[in-house]
């Protein structure tokens, strides 16, 4: 990392959990022991030049239509009659599969549902769902805050309008906890407390986990812009928690969000686009893979979709993913 002569560190630091190296810069106005805050403070984006820029021309070079060499339509096969019952046995990552009627339809052993507010409620009595990552997941949560109706919200600082939480919601007729919290460093988030930054494997630890615990997990969206390393480093950790909990209490289900495909505008793709994702989402793979857990490819729901692509995917799409979810919950 190469920083200028005016821009030293007071302190070089690495973190005991996730082996990530900061550094600690003097502020203009305050000591460090004033600092109570995290902000986002922007991105270099003139990396190329004006020949380079040719290359990317929207329409010429970039979101350029492929047109079929074949036929452009698919044939849909009766399935195979198979055993109704699903076991909780590790799931398949290589979850693809297609759209009928607006209805997703994974090539895996769950049969997938539509759940309507009522049947969602029902399947979630007497649960509890906790939600750790970036804003990805963070949109199941307000799925179900703003959707089910006996959810009431409880806030732990009434003056924290930011989106990285914690949150929680409950239902005490219905005997439903459903929680969030953001992901730790780094976030592309402005004014976060300092104090609210946490690590997800640090979380995990938290559930007390079984049959009736859901934990959901995405972290993607931010380390889209770093070394790759980095993001390996953070889904170790990840994942040794991961195991800790499934040990702990077996029943846990864990449900892991994979990246998906987002909207490229203007000169993001060079710095922040699906080419960097695409690798952040093989690491992920591999590194659940084998693990008694759920993974809702998102990636694959998105590109067979024929709404454009968004970081946070449409209601056709991210519904699907509810659904997937409730349709593995309640077999």
């Amino acid at each position: 990392m190469y920083l200028p002569p005016d821009r030293q560190p007071l302190c070089n630091y690495t973190d005991p959990l996730t082996g990530d190296p900061w550094y600690c810069f003097k502020p203009k106005t305050l000591s460090c022991s004033a600092r109570i805050d995290h902000s986002l403070r922007g991105y270099v984006q003139k990396v190329i030049t004006k020949k380079e820029q040719r290359l990317f021309a929207s329409g010429i070079n970039v979101k350029v239509p492929i047109r079929p060499s074949g036929s452009d339509t698919i044939s849909v096969l009766p399935s195979r009659p198979e055993s109704k019952s699903v076991k909780r046995d590790a799931v398949n990552l290589n979850t693809s599969g297609y759209y009928y009627q607006g209805l997703w339809r994974p090539l895996s052993t769950v049969s997938m549902r539509k759940f309507n507010l009522a049947a969602i409620t029902q399947r979630l009595t007497n649960k509890e769902v906790h939600m750790y990552g970036d804003s990805t997941v963070r949109q199941w949560f307000e799925f179900l805050r703003s959707g089910l109706p006996d959810l009431k919200e409880f806030r732990f600082d009434p003056q924290n309008s930011n989106k990285q939480g914690p949150f929680m919601v409950m239902d005490s007729k219905h005997n439903i906890l459903v929680t969030y919290r953001c992901h730790g460093p780094p976030i592309r988030l402005t004014n976060v407390k300092v104090c609210e930054m946490r690590y997800i494997a640090n979380e995990l630890e938290s559930p007390s986990g079984g049959p009736n615990t859901l934990v959901a997990i995405s972290i993607w969206a931010h380390f889209s812009t770093f070394p790759v390393k980095m993001y390996i480093r953070r889904l170790q950790h990840i994942r040794k928690a991961v195991v800790r909990l499934l040990d702990r209490a077996p029943g846990t289900l864990v449900v892991i969000r994979s990246a998906n495909p987002q909207s490229l505008h203007n000169m993001v793709s060079l710095y922040n686009g699906d080419w960097f994702t695409q690798q952040l989402d093989t690491v992920l793979r591999a590194m659940f893979k084998g693990l008694d857990i759920l993974l809702v490819d998102a990636w694959q729901m998105t590109v067979a979709h024929g709404l454009p692509h968004d970081i946070h995917p449409p209601p056709a799409v991210f519904k699907n993913t509810v659904d997937l979810i409730l349709s593995y919950v309640c077999p």
